[in-house]
C-alpha cells in the first residue's frame, strides 16, 4: 500500500513539472511571437543643432539708369526711329518734332544777325574814317567819340543777335531726340501727329541701362535687427572697431524670378534706408545684381532669399511631422516604447528640417516614418536613425 502511495506522488509531480515546463514553454513563445507582430520603425532623436534659414522677401527690379526722355521743344511728333524693347547706343536717333516753326526762328535771327553785322562794319568804317580827320584837326574830337559809341552799340547788338541764332540753333537740334546712354526702350505712349510739350505727364519712353539692376525690398525691423547684431558680433569677434562709417554686411542674396527659376548670379545689399517706415514697421533696402544675359529688365518681380544662422535650435525632420486642421503634430516614444501623439510648434525651416519652439525637448524619440500605422499607446520597436 505504502509502495503505491509513493508511486502516485511521484507520477503527479511529474505531470506537475511537465505541465510548468509545457506552460512556460508556451508563455515564451507566445510573447516571442507578440514581439515579432511588433512594427519595426526608424526614429529621430531630437537635439539641439545649427540651423540655416532662408528669409524671403518680395522686390521689385529696376535698371542702375533709369532715364525719362522728354522733348525740350514743342510740337507735332513726326517720326519714331525706334520700337519698344529695342536697345539703343548714346547719340542714337530716337524721335523728331517738327522743326518747321523753328527753322523759321532761326532763319530770322539770322537775319537779324546779317544786318547786326553790316551795322558793325559801317561803324567800323565811321571810325576809320573819322580818326585821320580827327589826327589833323580837321573836325572835333567829339565826333569821334560818337562814331567809336555807335561801333561799341553795332558790337553789341551783333552779339545780341548772334545769341538768338544760337538759340534758335539749339531749339532745331532739339527737334531730333537722341539717346543720352545706352540701354532699352520701354513703353511709347505717343504716336506719330501727336503733339508734345516739356510739361506732358507722361515721358515719350523711359531708357533704362539694365547691365547692373537694383532689387528694391523691405525687411521687417526685427529682422534687420538680426543682422545688425549679426555684423557688430563679427566685428566683436574679429577685432574691428564698429564705428558710423562701417556699413551692415549682409550675406549674399539670391534671387528667384516671375516663373520660379533661380537667377544665376549672386546679388549684394548695398543701400540700407535710414528711416524705419512707421506705418509698416519695414525698413527698405536695396541688392545690386549683374545683369549681363540682359534676363531682368525695369519693373519685373522676385523673391529675395537672404539666408540666417541659427545656433543651438532644436530640429525635426519635415517627413516625420504630419498636420491636421492648423496644428502640427509628431509621434514620439515613451520609455516603453510606445507611442504618444504630441502638437508642436514651428518657428521656421532649415532645408529639410522644421525648427521646433515648442513641444519638443532634447532627447525625445520621434517616429520618422510609418506613423500613420500606429494609434495611441500601440507598442514598436524602434530603429535608431542616424542624424
Amino acid at each position: 500500500m505504502l509502495n503505491s502511495t509513493n508511486y502516485f506522488f511521484r507520477f503527479f509531480s511529474v505531470l506537475t513539472i511537465t505541465a510548468l515546463f509545457i506552460n512556460a514553454c508556451s508563455n515564451a513563445r507566445s510573447e516571442e511571437q507578440q514581439k515579432n507582430r511588433l512594427l519595426a520603425l526608424p526614429i529621430y532623436v531630437a537635439d539641439t543643432s545649427t540651423a540655416s534659414t532662408i528669409k524671403d522677401y518680395f522686390g521689385t527690379i529696376e535698371g542702375k539708369l533709369n532715364v525719362e526722355i522728354r522733348p525740350q521743344v514743342e510740337g507735332i511728333l513726326r517720326e519714331i526711329y525706334v520700337d519698344e524693347g529695342d536697345y539703343v547706343t548714346i547719340g542714337q536717333k530716337l524721335f523728331k518734332v517738327d522743326p518747321s516753326a523753328y527753322q523759321e526762328v532761326w532763319n530770322n535771327a539770322k537775319a537779324n544777325e546779317n544786318v547786326a553785322k553790316a551795322r558793325l562794319e559801317n561803324a567800323k568804317l565811321e571810325v576809320e574814317r573819322l580818326k585821320p580827320l580827327v589826327e589833323n584837326d580837321v573836325i572835333s574830337e567829339v565826333r569821334l567819340k560818337s562814331a567809336m559809341s555807335d561801333y561799341e552799340v553795332a558790337k553789341a547788338s551783333l552779339e545780341q543777335a548772334s545769341a538768338a541764332v544760337r538759340g534758335a540753333d539749339i531749339n532745331i537740334n532739339f527737334t531730333i531726340i537722341e539717346a543720352p546712354i545706352n540701354g532699352y526702350i520701354g513703353r511709347i505712349p505717343k504716336r506719330i501727329g501727336n503733339l508734345v510739350t516739356k510739361n506732358d505727364n507722361q515721358a515719350l519712353t523711359v531708357l533704362s541701362d539694365v547691365k547692373e539692376v537694383y532689387v528694391y525690398f523691405s525687411m521687417s525691423e526685427s529682422d534687420f535687427l538680426y543682422f545688425s547684431k549679426m555684423k557688430a558680433k563679427e566685428d566683436s569677434i574679429a577685432g574691428i572697431r564698429y564705428n558710423n562709417t562701417n556699413k551692415l554686411t549682409f550675406p549674399d542674396v539670391q534671387l528667384i524670378l516671375a516663373d520660379g527659376e533661380i537667377y544665376s548670379k549672386l546679388g549684394k545689399v548695398d543701400a540700407v534706408s535710414g528711416q524705419v517706415n512707421r506705418a509698416t514697421g519695414a525698413i527698405s533696402l536695396r541688392a545690386s545684381f549683374l545683369n549681363d544675359d540682359n534676363i531682368l529688365r525695369t519693373g519685373s518681380t522676385g523673391t529675395l532669399k537672404i539666408s540666417e544662422i541659427k545656433r543651438g535650435v532644436l530640429q525635426v525632420p519635415q517627413i516625420a511631422t504630419s498636420e491636421l486642421q492648423d496644428k502640427t503634430i509628431v509621434y514620439v516614444l515613451d520609455e516603453e516604447n510606445k507611442v504618444r501623439r504630441r502638437n508642436i510648434k514651428i518657428c521656421g525651416k532649415s532645408k529639410a528640417n522644421y525648427i521646433v519652439c515648442e513641444g519638443l525637448a532634447v532627447g525625445d524619440r520621434v517616429i520618422l516614418s510609418g506613423f500613420d500605422k500606429v494609434t495611441e499607446g500601440s507598442e514598436i520597436i524602434p530603429i535608431e536613425h542616424v542624424n
